[in-house]
């Protein structure tokens, strides 16, 4: 099953989005999460030598926060809970079927995600990110079970991974050569070059594991 990092730009005018930019320095911990259409509930985790007081003001002060709970304050670390009336940044994942790995964290603005689920799924979570105006990158994605299995280099991997991530392989394809090489950054012949050589690998493997090569 694919593995993908991801980083998300939160939206303006979601809380967490608006209280970390203003403490840009601060790393914001989720460790937890859930929603339904209507509000968001959660657990925030800040470290040692954050201002939580000055966090924690904010985060009441914002207009889409409903509740906010200290449950903990430490010396090296305070959890707070928090309630919000505009959960738009988990819907995608509700919408798609999509489990996130906890914790995450978010670091001025944007929130580094890690999430494992079938490429058809993965698709879906990128329509609802177009749906609902949520930037993101794909820092990495990558099949674990495959990469135990498979004879490829990590960067054809990669490529490969990327590649069905985008939707090139659908059936009409949703993304074009240039589009998987501007994804991965990297110049279009290279990109081609290094799906043909993975292409042609994982056809080979398939062959000989299906006892299709003659002998």
């Amino acid at each position: 099953m694919p593995r993908a990092e991801l980083t998300v730009t939160v939206p303006e005018g979601i809380w967490i989005g608006d209280v970390s930019r203003r403490f840009a320095a601060d790393t914001f911990r989720v460790l937890t999460a859930f929603a339904d259409e209507e509000t968001g509930v959660g657990l925030l985790e800040l470290d040692d030598g954050t201002d939580s007081d000055a966090i924690r003001d904010a985060m009441t002060a914002h207009e889409t926060i409903q509740d906010v709970t200290t449950l903990y304050d430490g010396e090296e670390d305070v959890l707070l809970q928090f309630e919000t009336a505009d959960p738009v940044l988990l819907l995608p994942l509700r919408e798609s079927g999509v489990p996130l790995e906890f914790p995450f964290e978010i670091r001025d603005g944007a929130a580094t995600w890690t999430l494992r689920a079938p490429s058809e799924r993965l698709g879906a979570l990128r329509d609802q990110f177009s749906a609902f105006g949520i930037d993101f990158t794909l820092e990495r994605i990558r099949d674990e079970q495959y990469e135990r299995d498979a004879p490829l280099t990590e960067r054809q991997r990669d490529v490969l991974a990327t590649a069905v991530a985008v939707g090139y392989y659908e059936t009409p394809r949703d993304a074009t050569l240039t589009d998987v090489a501007d994804e991965l950054g990297i110049a279009k012949s290279t990109c081609s070059e290094t799906l043909h050589r993975a292409e042609a690998t994982v056809i080979a493997e398939f062959a000989e594991r299906a006892d299709l090569l003659e002998d």
